[in-house]
C-alpha cells in the first residue's frame, strides 16, 4: 500500500542541557537571545542566578534535538551554587570579552571550575568550547592570533574556538552547529560501545556452564 506521508513516524528525539557560562558582562545572554530568538539588544540586565532558553532544531529528517541552555550568571557570589546548575550537563560554552583582558584571565578558572563538578557517565569531562565575543567592538585592523589561540585551547582543554559577535550575528551558529556535532557523535560512540558491553554479556551468560541436575 503506497504511504503518501511526507513525515517519518519514528522520530527520535534528544534532549541535551548546555552550560553557557563565564564573566559577568561578557555577552552570554545576547550569545543566547541571537543563537534562539536571532534579536538582539543592548539592554539586558544581569542575569541573577541561572536563566533557562530552549532552541529546538530538526537535526535530519528523522531527528529532533532540544538544546537547554543554562545562561550561568557570572558574578563570583554564585560560585557556590555552580554545581547544583552543571549537574547532568553534556556540554558548555565558555564566553569571554576580547576588549576585556580580565575575563580572558578567568577562562582557566571556569573551565577548572567546570571539571571538577560534572563529567561524561564515564568519567571523561564535557566538551567545551570558547567563545572568544565582542569581536565586533575591536580595534579595527587587530585581531585575535590564531596560532596562540589554538595553543590555548589545547593546553587548556577546550575542543575549539570561535570569535563571535551577538551584535553581527557572527559564528555563533557555526559554534553551536560544531558543538552539537560533537554532543551527538559522542551519543553515537556510547551507543555502539553499550551495544557491545550487551552483546559481551549475553555471550558471557550463554557460554556459562549450567548446573546438573540431581545429587552426585
Amino acid at each position: 500500500m503506497y504511504d503518501d506521508n511526507p513525515y517519518p513516524t519514528d522520530i527520535r528525539e534528544y534532549l541535551y542541557k548546555v552550560l553557557v557560562i563565564g564573566d559577568l558582562g561578557t555577552g552570554k545572554t545576547s550569545i543566547i537571545k541571537r543563537y534562539v530568538h536571532n534579536i538582539f539588544s543592548t539592554n539586558y540586565k544581569s542575569t541573577i542566578g541561572v536563566d533557562f532558553a530552549l532552541k529546538v532544531i530538526q537535526w535530519s529528517p528523522d531527528t529532533v534535538i532540544r538544546i537547554q541552555l543554562w545562561d550561568i550568571a557570572g558574578q563570583e557570589k554564585f560560585s557556590g551554587l555552580t554545581r547544583v546548575y552543571y549537574k547532568e550537563a553534556v556540554a558548555a560554552l565558555v564566553v569571554y570579552d576580547v576588549t576585556r583582558p580580565k575575563t580572558f584571565e578567568a577562562v582557566p578558572k571556569w573551565k577548572s571550575d567546570l571539571d571538577s563538578k560534572v563529567s561524561l557517565p564515564g568519567g571523561e569531562p564535557i566538551p567545551v568550547v570558547l567563545l572568544a565575543n565582542k569581536i565586533d567592538l575591536q580595534e579595527q585592523g587587530s585581531s585575535l592570533d590564531t596560532e596562540d589561540m589554538d595553543k590555548f585551547c589545547q593546553e587548556n582543554g577546550f575542543l575549539k574556538w570561535f570569535g563571535t559577535s551577538a551584535k553581527d550575528n557572527k559564528n555563533i551558529e557555526d559554534a553551536a552547529r560544531f558543538l552539537l556535532e560533537e554532543i551527538m557523535s559522542r551519543e553515537a560512540e556510547l551507543a555502539v560501545q553499550q551495544a557491545q558491553d550487551a552483546a559481551m554479556t549475553d555471550r558471557i551468560q550463554l557460554n556459562q556452564p549450567r548446573a546438573k541436575d540431581g545429587c552426585c
